[in-house]
Order: structure tokens, then C-alpha cells, then sequence
């Protein structure tokens, strides 16, 4: 599903990923621990296509990231540690623009939208601002959001931070339900 030979990045003097290599193969559930400043954001957001690397080359589902992105992308969800939202949406009409991007059907993203909503207890406010909701909230609409277009790859930067554990919970359960589906899962801690 995922694999990295030889990634390399650097700030200016400061190489933040020597030469990784690993590879992540569908059904499997990866996380990735180190201490500030090990990388881990680094190499998440180059796995992703947002941030450039000097060497090395990244593949998901066999295509290569410098090759094909857009490809690549099609395949993948990311939660960012801290997800930008564009609060001046609503949380329905900002998960009908991620569907939207996906091409995900009307009944589709409809049937979607409900079941995650309904789970994480989300459903009564989806026609507020995104700027109101809380930070929890905001990483809820995240979640829902990363799920909608059934990607086989979900790359998480610390998805529990700002979560209730019923929340973690019920990410957990999504994420084994993703990889027992042939899905793959690459998430920080």
C-alpha cells in the first residue's frame, strides 16, 4: 500500500529525515512514535504530497508520488495534527466540498455524512459555522471528512489529540473496519 525507500529531508543544515525506508502493506495498522522534532510530521506531510523531499521516493498502491500525485492522492486521506477548516463554512457544506473534490454520488456522501455524524455524535451541528465548534469538534469534521471518499490509505498526524476517549474509541474501530477492508493505516503518536 505505502512504501518509503531512502526518503531524505532537510531544513538548511538540519536533516529532519535520514534515508527512511519502510513499507506499510494493506491490512496493517502502522504508528509512528518519536520525540519532538524526530520527523514524524516531516514525513508524513511528504507521504502526503505537501511537503517536498530532497531524495528518495514514496509509492502508494504501486504508482510513485513524483510521478503521478494527483493518482496517488485519489487513494489517500490525511488528518493533519491540527486541521485547518475553513470556518466560515458550515460543517455540512464543508463535507459536501470534500465530497465534492472526491466525486463522491449525492446518495453516497448523504448515507455517509449520516452514519459519521450520527456516530460521533455530530449530526446536530453540521449547520453551524465550523468557526464555533470546538477543537474536538473541528477533528471530529476531520474524521468525517477523511472517511467520506473510502480511502485505502489514511495518514494520521496524532489523530486522538483533542478527542473524547468515545471518540478514540470509535476511531479505533473505524481504522481496524479500514484495514480489515484491505485498507492501510499510517498515523503519528
Amino acid at each position: 500500500m505505502l512504501k518509503i525507500t531512502h526518503l531524505t529531508k532537510t531544513f538548511g543544515e538540519k536533516k529532519a529525515v535520514d534515508d527512511l525506508s519502510l513499507e506499510i502493506a494493506p491490512g496493517e495498522i502502522y504508528g509512528f512514535i518519536g520525540h519532538n522534532g524526530a520527523g514524524k510530521t516531516t514525513t508524513l506531510k511528504s507521504v502526503v504530497g505537501i511537503q517536498q523531499f530532497d531524495a528518495g521516493e514514496i509509492t502508494i498502491g504501486g504508482i510513485s508520488l513524483k510521478k503521478d500525485p494527483l493518482a496517488c492522492k485519489r487513494q489517500l486521506a490525511y488528518i493533519p495534527d491540527n486541521p485547518d477548516l475553513y470556518d466560515f463554512m458550515t460543517g455540512i457544506k464543508y463535507l459536501n466540498f470534500i465530497a465534492d473534490i472526491f466525486g463522491v454520488s449525492a446518495s453516497d456522501r448523504q448515507e455517509r455524512i449520516r452514519n459519521y455524524a450520527d456516530l460521533f455524535e455530530l449530526t446536530d451541528d453540521l449547520a453551524q459555522p465550523i468557526a464555533a465548534y470546538s477543537h474536538g469538534m473541528k477533528q471530529k469534521l476531520a474524521i468525517i471528512a477523511a472517511w467520506l471518499h473510502r480511502p485505502r490509505l489514511v495518514i494520521m498526524d496524532e489523530p486522538f489529540v483533542g478527542l473524547d476517549p468515545k471518540a478514540s474509541h470509535l476511531l479505533k474501530g473505524m481504522m481496524r473496519e479500514l484495514c480489515d477492508q484491505g485498507g492501510a493505516i499510517f498515523f503519528s503518536t
